[in-house]
């Protein structure tokens, strides 16, 4: 049969078994809800390795080593920070209005290739943990090891009492099958993490979706910096899995004043600056024909990335470095890169830098992520009033502190960036952005307590105007008329 027309009759049957399983599953107390992702989360801690090591392979991004921390980022982090959350039943209570927590019903949980294992995970967490069943759609290039996680994951949830069909996974992905889910009237909201084009179809799928556009978040070292610091977190977050979170640097920017320091210490932690000959061979890569990231780069360390573009580079050499000058969508540099490259800009001063970070943003990354380093809060504090992103990060990396691992920012692997960047909401998504909440309120007022004191033969007509106003309003008339 025709690999589309499987993938469709899967999803039909997914979605068929999910709608089953979560009518019985939204009758689950909290304490019974919480038992099954417990149990999830133990079985999970026995695959970070495993897991990590298949993604690797399957994908060619990033580093099997660093996919064992996401991994367990997602698992445990994530499970403390929601293990205590209420989700479902009584939320909160007073004498007049009492919330009441409502599972959403099915999501669809669309995963990427950058961070294939550990995104099934934490949107299977977030999801369950709200009351929902969740429905898995792998990308092609990822599909064997979302799979494997994903059945690890079901088990673990029919152990501890979750119906047959609660946690479902494309076994088949194309995109016919998984526009047939995004499109599904049983489908109620859409997770997507992933390309751009992937994110549009799903807002444009006629569900409730939460989606994430492109990161391309400047790192702004400003002159007061701890430059030895700034730099070595820097380049921690741009190795770390080889720069496949959305949230890693793309760029930096500094001062004419403190230039010649940050390439230094770049030279010295593994940076290389490279010529405009260099620059100009390895830009050809980063960017296809339609304008769109080659997968080529994606996940690659720098020395892959040199003898793809045929340079020459010292042993030593973790991330590479361009000095640009020029900010569009065809300077690749300028671009979000989800690999070991940044861009290089040097501003005359804070406000010339603020001012490259908004066209950087605008340019690509409107809503999702930026990076500072100061020591000077009323700086920070002046990039934090104008500059159009949901997440600015101060003094930290900024793959691992866009994600909430090394920041007090809710552990997420769905970044929303706002209304600016096309995303309906702005939060690093956790369980209560897939909740609906039920409020029951108690009458507190009469329709006369509104009706008192207005007067309608008055200027003022339908509203509440007090004796001494009138008399005041009257004796200024009377003036006015002598």
């Amino acid at each position: 049969m025709d690999k589309d027309l499987l993938s469709i009759q899967q999803v039909r049957d997914l979605i068929k078994a999910a709608k089953v399983a979560q009518k019985l599953y939204s009758t689950f107390t909290q304490d019974q809800i919480d038992r099954v992702v417990y149990a999830i989360v133990q079985e999970m801690k026995n695959h970070y390795v495993d897991l990590a090591k298949k993604a690797n392979e399957e994908t060619g991004f990033g580093k099997w080593e660093d996919k064992v921390i996401k991994n367990k980022f997602a698992n445990e982090f994530v499970y403390d920070y929601i293990k205590d959350m209420k989700t479902v039943g009584i939320l909160s209570e007073t004498d007049t209005v009492t919330e009441v927590g409502v599972p959403m019903g099915i999501v669809a949980a669309l995963t990427p290739s950058t961070n294939p294992t550990s995104t099934a995970i934490y949107k299977t967490l977030i999801s369950l943990k709200a009351g929902n069943a969740v429905i898995v759609s792998p990308h092609p290039n990822a599909k064997n090891c979302v799979i494997d996680t994903v059945k690890l994951m079901q088990k673990a949830a029919v152990a501890a009492g979750a119906p047959e069909g609660l946690i479902g996974v494309i076994e088949i992905p194309t995109l016919e099958g998984t526009n047939e889910l995004m499109r599904s009237k049983d489908t109620s909201i859409i997770l997507a993490t992933g390309g751009e084009a992937m994110v549009r179809a799903a807002y444009s799928s006629g569900r409730p979706a939460i989606g994430v556009g492109p990161g391309n978040g400047p790192a702004f070292i400003e002159k007061t910096a701890n430059v030895k610091e700034a730099v070595r977190k820097i380049i921690e977050s741009k190795t770390f899995d080889n720069g496949v979170i959305c949230a890693s640097e793309q760029s930096v920017i500094v001062e004419p004043s403190n230039k010649e320091a940050v390439m230094d210490e770049f030279r010295r932690q593994g940076g290389f600056f490279l010529s405009k000959e260099e620059s100009d061979k390895l830009g050809k890569f980063i960017l296809r024909p339609n304008g769109t990231m080659n997968p080529q780069i994606v996940g690659k360390d720098a020395q892959t990335l040199a003898k793809l573009a045929g340079l020459n580079i010292p042993s030593n050499v973790k991330v590479l470095l361009s000095e640009q000058n020029t900010v569009s969508k065809t300077n690749p540099y300028s671009r979000e890169k989800l690999t070991t490259i940044l861009a290089f800009y040097v501003e005359e001063n804070a406000e010339k830098a603020c001012e490259r970070a908004l066209e950087l943003l605008e340019n690509e990354g409107e809503g999702h992520t930026l990076i500072i380093h100061s020591e000077n809060k009323d700086i920070i504090r002046e990039f934090a009033l104008r500059k159009p992103v949901s997440r600015m990060l101060v003094n930290v990396g900024g793959s691992l502190g866009g994600v909430g691992a090394t920041t007090n920012l809710a552990p997420a692997l769905t970044l929303g960036c706002g209304a600016v960047g096309g995303s309906s909401t702005s939060d690093n998504v956790s369980p209560m952005n897939l909740i609906n909440i039920r409020r029951v309120a108690v009458g507190v007022r009469e329709l006369s307590d509104f009706k008192k004191g207005s007067d309608n033969s008055n200027c003022c007509s339908g509203t509440t105007v007090n004796s001494e106003v009138e008399d005041m309003i009257r004796r200024i008339i009377a003036e006015y008329r002598r």
